[in-house]
């Protein structure tokens, strides 16, 4: 049995870590690939689920669903009641003031455009800039893109170092009266790069722009504090946090999403209807048109429970430990180029061998039963940023082990004697 302690500075130990109690929850790992044990290193793209998450999908369809919010009887009432003790759950995951401050979206990308949209049409006028980084996920450069289309705003992009660090400077430089809006990423999904989000939060404030952090990549990794950070906007999906995919969290600051007009129309997210006029629901139902993804929303709570059961400070000394450990071995290889070496860094490492293709290496992986991601990472400017058209990433869960990097690190030896490298 593999336990690491997260130690403090003066000896006490404050959590233990037993990865092997925890690999034991997720019933996918336990599987053979091409007769090869299942070494899933593509958390970055969607973690695996742990047996807590799927039995809470499982049990709110045998035992508790029903629509929610609109029913009087038993079942609906349970339901509803379920759901929005998941919303709670959120709430205090992230540390939002308020629960109607937590809306329920299909994921980050969903979350992005909806605030796109609806703040976008609301406060952006031809000359406007919307600020972005150079290794935005798309998801968080289309939609800009989009609303600058409609609005005559523009795109201003904060350039990275050759580390994959932000230039603080010259994002500084950037903000100026023009600016409407600072929409940046917390961790990379890419590089790994973890963001100085205080700072561009305080920075931006203090020129009186509000701010969108996509969280997608800081979700499963570090402890969130909406109070403290202060964003605007903040955006995670579920899947990245071992719960299900098609639900994912818009946060929104109160004044701000009420100020909003609504998304989507339909039901739930209206308080009366007439054929002269349409008046609608308060927070959060107002951005929640429709019949929601229930029992995603009730699975995401179990994961949200399951993550707070072993806490963030046995979660994050274990990873740290286990990227610091992956970087090295990996990087002892010859002929493997890092691409992303920024000093703060969430689970993620992207890298190239030689001159051999991405999807090459990620074919031959795949054969020895590892599955890792391989190509532009849905963020094509970050790649041109380093001249690169792809590379290949491995990312980690908090069920990774070093056994899992021995196992990356064997079969990269056996693609560089394919290769020749």
């Amino acid at each position: 049995m593999t336990v690491i302690s997260d130690i403090r500075k003066d000896g006490s130990v404050t959590s233990a870590f037993d990865i092997d109690r925890i690999r034991a929850d997720f019933p996918i790992l336990s599987q053979t690939v091409y007769d090869k044990p299942f070494v899933y290193l593509d958390s970055a793209a969607s973690a695996q689920k742990p047996r807590q998450v799927i039995d809470a999908i499982t049990r709110t369809y045998e035992t508790e669903y029903a629509n929610v919010h609109r029913g009087v009887h038993f079942m609906s009432q349970k339901a509803t009641d379920t759901m929005e003790a998941a919303r709670e759950k959120v709430r205090a995951f992230i540390n939002a003031a308020d629960p109607r401050e937590v809306i329920f979206v299909r994921g980050a990308t969903e979350g992005i455009n909806l605030v796109a949209s609806s703040w976008g049409r609301q406060n952006l006028t031809a000359g406007d800039e919307i600020i972005v980084s150079e290794m935005e996920h798309h998801s968080n450069i289309v939609p800009w893109q989009m609303i600058g289309e409609q609005t005559g705003a523009v795109l201003k992009v904060v350039p990275v170092d050759d580390s994959g660090m932000l230039m603080m400077d010259e994002y500084k430089k950037l903000i100026s009266a023009r600016t409407k809006m600072v929409a940046i990423t917390h961790v990379s999904n890419a590089l790994g790069t973890v963001t100085p989000i205080k700072d561009i939060i305080r920075i931006a404030h203090e020129n009186g722009v509000p701010v969108l952090v996509d969280g997608c990549q800081a979700a499963p990794h570090m402890a969130l504090d909406m109070q403290a950070l202060d964003a605007d906007f903040y955006v995670f999906s579920g899947h990245k946090i071992y719960g299900p995919s098609g639900i994912g969290v818009l946060y929104g600051k109160a004044e701000l999403l009420e100020a909003m007009p609504p998304y989507q129309g339909g039901g739930e997210m209206i308080d009366t209807v007439t054929f002269e006029k349409t008046t609608y629901a308060d927070l959060p139902f107002k951005y929640e048109a429709g019949t929601p993804h229930i029992a995603g929303a009730i699975a995401l709570g179990a994961a949200v429970d399951y993550i707070n059961a072993i806490g963030f400070d046995a979660i994050v000394a274990y990873e740290h430990d286990l990227l610091d450990y992956a970087t090295e071995q990996l990087g002892a290889i010859n002929s493997i180029r890092l691409i992303g070496t920024a000093p703060q860094k969430a689970g993620i490492i992207s890298f190239l061998l030689g001159d051999v293709h991405p999807h090459d290496v990620g074919t031959i992986l795949d054969r020895e039963g590892i599955a890792v991601r391989t190509g532009h990472h849905c963020a094509q400017p970050i790649m041109d940023r380093f001249d690169v058209a792809a590379t290949v990433r491995a990312s980690f869960g908090l069920y990774n082990s070093r056994e899992d990097v021995d196992a990356l690190v064997a079969a990269m030896g056996r693609v560089q004697g394919i290769f020749g490298q």
